[in-house]
């Protein structure tokens, strides 16, 4: 199989189920924001040092890629069935949730503003936690216009809460301290 087809060279590409849009569609920007995102995350992995964190982010990889299946698969207009897709993991929201609290019990409380930074691996989750965010705002504008499958907003959502979380208690273990934002005097 040949990785060049050909069959973008005039801006469009096509969707799963057939169809095809052009590459600046807000759809084409939603799940290219979510394999953005998915490409941030490995590189956050290759750099965080605890095991127990990288874990989990490889688990939220391949949620990914299943969120990024379903922005990619638009609902049809005749009726016909949408080809199946695997589910977006709605459970694995009430998870990150349970992986906040214990990363936030871990960690020093905050009471204020922080820096994005750290050891490498905290710095690329909070990168990777920048990114989540634009692919939730080009997420929030597809389900706004043409509709997503339920539960992909929330998992966005709590994801960039998670990846904020997991960057703290990386910098935490290895015994870095949160660099506090201090308004400029002057």
């Amino acid at each position: 199989m040949k990785i060049y087809t050909r069959s973008g060279d005039q801006g469009e590409t096509g969707l799963f189920g057939g169809g095809r849009v052009p590459k600046a569609h807000i759809r084409v920007e939603a799940y290219g924001t979510v394999d953005e995102l998915n490409a941030f995350l490995g590189l956050a992995v290759a750099q965080v040092e605890d095991g127990e964190v990288k874990e989990r982010l490889g688990a939220i990889q391949r949620d990914l890629f299943s969120l990024g299946t379903s922005l990619a698969t638009p609902g049809s207009e005749d009726g016909s069935a949408r080809p199946s897709t695997p589910p977006v993991p709605r459970g694995r929201i009430q998870e990150m949730e349970d992986w906040i609290d214990a990363a936030t019990e871990e960690t020093p409380a905050l009471r204020n503003f922080i820096l994005p930074g750290g050891t490498p691996g905290a710095s690329g989750l909070h990168l990777a936690r920048t990114v989540c965010r634009r692919a939730e705002r080009a997420v929030v504008r597809l389900d706004r216009g043409e509709g997503t499958e339920a539960g992909v907003l929330a998992y966005l959502n709590r994801l960039s809460d998670l990846l904020f979380a997991l960057a703290r208690l990386e910098n935490h273990r290895a015994g870095v301290e949160d660099v506090v934002w201090k308004k400029e005097e002057g």
